[in-house]
């Protein structure tokens, strides 16, 4: 598949279903892209579908199905687009820094492919904003999903969450308190059961 040179090309890409709840379309938008006039397309196709299907079904569907809707903030960067956010320091880090990360389509240096997303959970939302531990939330992932890094932010309990081909160490990071690394391999809470953290939010999975 070529890298779309019209819109009836941009079209069909952005209609590919990539899972259940999810296309193309939903990981391309880009404020930056629109305000700037930066086109945002992947310059491999293929592999950007390869990418996103599996972070979409191994990662973004049970969050969807337990969490209800989740709304994507930042998905796909081109190179071109992730390289202007970092040169204006947009929140955006290197090319080499993104590739199997923000920039689905180019395999990172190992030659192993992965896409990160950043994405809000609407529901978690107004419980963070009423005074719930985001932690709760990192913690209910790190024991029922395969990701491959989580990064929280403050606004709205935003976080950036990522598949990688390796199915790398879950490293949790956070700039909410306490900042920092919440695990990673080597620490003693890494491993066994954090369901304290979260049985008292009463999750809507744990209604059925």
């Amino acid at each position: 598949m070529k890298k779309p040179q019209t819109v009836k090309g941009l079209e069909e890409f952005e209609r590919i279903r990539l899972s259940e709840s999810f296309y193309m379309r939903d990981f391309l938008y880009s404020e930056i892209a629109n305000f700037y006039g930066i086109q945002n397309m992947p310059d491999y196709p293929e592999i950007a579908i390869e990418a996103c299907s599996e972070l979409c079904n191994t990662l973004l569907e049970p969050l969807n199905k337990t969490f209800g809707r989740v709304t994507i903030f930042s998905g796909y960067r081109s190179p071109e687009l992730n390289q202007f956010c970092n040169e204006k320091k947009l929140n955006c880090a290197s090319n080499e820094k993104n590739y199997a990360g923000h920039i689905f389509d180019y395999p990172d240096q190992n030659d192993h492919i992965g896409a990160t997303v950043s994405l809000v959970i609407p529901w978690f939302a107004d419980k963070y904003e009423n005074g719930a531990d985001w932690r709760a939330l990192a913690w209910w992932i790190h024991d029922h999903l395969p990701h491959c890094g989580l990064y929280f932010f403050p606004k709205l309990a935003a976080f950036n969450i990522t598949w990688h081909q390796t199915n790398k160490a879950k490293v949790i990071k956070s700039y909410i308190a306490p900042k920092g690394i919440l695990t990673k391999p080597g620490m003693d809470n890494y491993g066994g059961d954090h369901s304290g953290w979260y049985a008292d939010l009463n999750f809507p999975a744990f209604k059925h």
